[in-house]
């Protein structure tokens, strides 16, 4: 619950016994939600794709920081202190109730390739402990994600509450730590006279444009910055909403630009850009720094720290998107009762064990595609593409909200907003739709199949599913009254 709900809460005092005193509110100051916001968003994985680049990543990251990060922020952080109950409930008041289900299910729907893609990142850093080779090997991806998602299915439906602290913690052993170390040796490796292999001029500032495939690879950095519609929630923990969460926001994409730019820059001083695997290019770039120094003997240990901290992240994740679509599901009856039920421990097992199915699916692509870089890609892309759309819904139905309920109580308002939701709304679209167009670093394959593939991964399953399941919906399928059910569930960002 945001601190913003206590007074609203309160009971007149005239009502209330002697002794009984209003439940404080626990401050937290701008810079402890800069951090919070920076821990959620910041990692090391997106660091190759934007290495093969060079310097232009610096270029490729604060756009979208810009037109993306900064709105989805402030916007959030509106529809957050005046709208309890998430996304759902916002798409749900400034437009419709099935459109909320399809915000609600698009957030569960991404983690369906959210999964193959973090997993295979953990598949190729973990070769690199026990074998390199090993990090090109389809077959051992897909074996990889297979057994991490099931394991942590089978630690989630046993009601482990403990692996929420994992994501915290992820930040400095994934994180910090190695990116730290990572440019720490990036800058010694140029200081000892040895060339980058890639160049680093001012010709060099901006991505080199080959037409529409040439601004692709800036999708994913869509994904990058999702989830500050999470961090939102804190905004009424602030003792002065109005100038201190601009300034937080200000300083967490400071930070999070920092985190992603500097490492990808490091990986590509090390790793040409022809040799770099979106997948394993963290490790390519350590394995080549220690070797430089001579202690190849530290690469395991950053490779167990990295998957440590991704395992950490996906448990984190596992249970809450799809925890939230449950609540949703039970109330207003969208979901059919099997994938409603819960196991002994309250967990909804069936929604998880479905989810690993088709997850499992997925991860075959890994084995019967060679390039894992290419299917990791297209993985990365369809899970972009799905959690757009929850951000297209969002934008529209914060100018709805404006309109219709101008007096309605709000902690912060956002400044211009219908102009923050324009270029939202505007950036979110241009990226979905140049998704769909093959990078130009994939320019061999055929591109009608490419886009196939991610057509009927993102449109399908985020679009066509869920208007299925609700064209299917039958009164019965309520198995839980607006009373019952919890309103305020959300989906928990690692």
């Amino acid at each position: 619950m945001s601190a913003m709900d206590v007074p609203a809460r309160g009971v007149p005092a005239a009502a209330t016994p002697a002794a009984a005193k209003p439940k404080p509110i626990h401050y937290i100051s701008w810079i402890a939600l800069a951090l919070m916001t920076t821990s959620s968003v910041a990692s090391l994985r997106a660091a190759p794709t934007m290495a093969v680049y060079g310097l232009a990543c610096i270029f490729l990251y604060i756009v979208p920081a810009i037109v993306f990060l900064l709105p989805t922020s402030l916007v959030s952080a509106e529809l957050a202190s005046g709208w309890s109950g998430g996304v759902y409930n916002w798409v749900s008041q400034g437009l419709s109730k099935p459109m909320g289900f399809l915000a609600v299910w698009c957030q569960f729907a991404m983690t369906i390739f959210y999964y193959p893609s973090l997993l295979g990142f953990v598949a190729s850093t973990l070769a690199y402990v026990i074998n390199p080779e090993l990090a090109s090997n389809g077959l051992w991806t897909a074996i990889v994600i297979m057994v991490c998602y099931w394991t942590g299915v089978w630690v989630s439906s046993r009601g482990t509450g403990s692996v929420a602290g994992l994501a915290s913690g992820g930040l400095i052993i994934g994180t910090l730590i190695p990116g730290v170390v990572l440019v720490t040796l990036g800058v010694v490796f140029l200081g000892q006279g040895n060339e980058s292999a890639a160049p680093m001029d001012a010709g060099h500032l901006l991505p080199a444009w080959a037409g529409l495939s040439s601004l692709v690879l800036i999708v994913n950095n869509f994904l990058s910055y999702s989830g500050m519609e999470m961090n939102a929630v804190h905004v009424g923990s602030l003792r002065n909403p109005g100038k201190e969460f601009p300034k937080s926001m200000f300083l967490a994409m400071g930070l999070v630009l920092l985190i992603f730019i500097l490492p990808a820059l490091a990986i590509s001083w090390v790793v040409p850009a022809d040799q770099l695997s979106l997948t394993a290019g963290v490790m390519q770039a350590f394995d080549a720094m220690f070797a430089q120094f001579g202690s190849t003997w530290l690469t395991p240990i950053v490779g167990i720290m990295l998957v440590a901290a991704s395992l950490g992240g996906m448990l984190t994740w596992l249970a809450g998107p799809s925890k939230g679509l449950l609540l949703i599901s039970r109330q207003e009856g969208y979901l059919p009762p099997f994938l409603q039920k819960l196991n002994k421990h309250g967990v909804q097992q069936n929604i998880l064990v479905t989810q690993g199915l088709i997850t499992t699916v997925i991860a075959l692509g890994y084995a019967l595609i060679p390039d894992v870089s290419s299917v990791y890609w297209i993985f990365s892309v369809i899970t972009t593409q799905v959690y757009l759309i929850v951000y297209l819904l969002m934008f529209v139905a914060a100018v709805r909200l404006r309109r219709s309920q101008p007096d309605h109580p709000r902690g912060y308002k956002a400044p211009m907003l219908v102009g923050l939701c324009g270029v939202g709304f505007a950036a979110s679209l241009a990226a979905l739709l140049i998704g769909f167009i093959p990078p130009s670093q994939f320019g061999g394959g055929n591109p009608w199949i490419y886009f196939l593939i991610v057509a009927v991964g993102a449109l399908g399953l985020g679009l066509l599913v869920p208007f299925l399941f609700y064209r299917a919906r039958k009164p019965s399928w309520k198995t839980a009254d607006a009373e019952t059910a919890d309103p305020e569930a959300e989906v928990a960002q690692s």
